[in-house]
């Protein structure tokens, strides 16, 4: 289990003890990284030193005033929301782990509100950009035909980076026009691939991948040159340098291809269920940013071409 951070002092051993319980839940039963389990014990010690400054020597005894006054505390600090935010979210995490051990009949953080975040708006690119990119690998080697199926099949089908990579053989259907992603908590959803993306797969099992194949190599679909799936990391790599031979200056990680899908899709009349399924967002609060983006999208475009736009906030009544 990772350490206590050594600015701040122990706490009592009724406080301390639940703290390490949780801790190691998060460790062992979780699989939580070591970062974050070192985040959530420091932001939870900090919560205990104050509740031991309001009289309270043991998680039993804390109430949701207590949890409110904490939660006002860190705004008084200064802190940024989205720090203030994690450090309250690890208290109601912790809070839920005591009901769930029997150590707490209630859950003390509920009804107390954090504080709003404004959500940042993903950056998107346009069809043109897309389409720039997209024909960048123009190579027909086997480095050529492997780069256009993958950025092609970024955009068609809005996979993650890591969804991509962890994809094989068997989760390609070219002839039904779908592919079978593992998404995150391992959760299975089909998503469709388009015409021109599915073209560029097949050249790429025509004539490409064989080229990549070694003794070793199992079903992975896209493959480095030593034979193993290709890694996130050459990826990236790849999606820079492509963007960059299409004469894009900004910064384009493959991400951001997952999010033109999204955008361009509810742009063209997608519904946004639908949109939702493709990703695989448990939550469709997730896919609603993307009606943000396109409706930031349309007043951008108002702002800049209709006859009738409104003056800047700069201009003066004159102009």
């Amino acid at each position: 289990m990772s350490a206590r951070p050594q600015a701040l002092p122990p706490l009592p051993s009724s406080l301390e003890e639940p703290v390490r319980e949780f801790v190691t839940s998060l460790e062992l039963e979780r699989g939580r990284s070591p970062q974050t389990v070192a985040a959530y014990e420091n932001d939870l010690a900090q919560a205990g030193h104050f509740m031991v400054g309001r009289g309270r020597t043991s998680w039993s005894k804390v109430t949701r005033d207590d949890a409110a006054a904490w939660a006002q505390e860190l705004s008084a600090r200064g802190l940024a929301g989205s720090s203030a935010a994690r450090k309250l979210s690890a208290l109601r995490m912790f809070a839920r782990f005591l009901v769930h051990e029997g150590t707490r009949a209630d859950d003390f953080t509920d009804l107390v509100s954090g504080p709003k975040l404004s959500r940042k708006l993903p950056e998107t690119l346009s069809t043109e950009e897309v389409e720039r990119i997209l024909a960048a690998p123009t190579g027909s080697d086997e480095f050529g035909l492997r780069d256009r199926a993958i950025l092609e099949l970024f955009y068609s089908s809005g996979l993650r980076v890591s969804e991509l990579c962890d994809l094989t053989l068997q989760q390609v259907d070219l002839e039904h026009g779908f592919v079978r992603v593992i998404g995150k908590g391992s959760k299975e959803r089909v998503v469709p691939i388009g015409q021109q993306a599915s073209g560029a797969l097949q050249n790429y099992l025509d004539s490409g991948r064989s080229h990549f194949v070694k003794p070793k190599t199992g079903s992975q679909f896209f493959l480095s040159k030593r034979g193993t799936a290709i890694s996130r990391k050459m990826v990236w790599v790849l999606v820079k340098q492509h963007t960059l031979r299409a004469g894009i200056t900004k910064t384009v990680k493959p991400h951001l291809l997952r999010h033109s899908f999204a955008t361009h899709l509810l742009g063209g009349g997608a519904d946004l269920r639908a949109i939702q399924e493709m990703l695989g967002h448990a939550d469709i609060g997730t896919t609603q940013i993307y009606t943000a983006v396109e409706q930031s999208r349309l007043l951008d475009h108002h702002a800049k071409f209709h006859p009738r736009k409104l003056p800047s906030p700069d201009a003066s009544p004159d102009e």
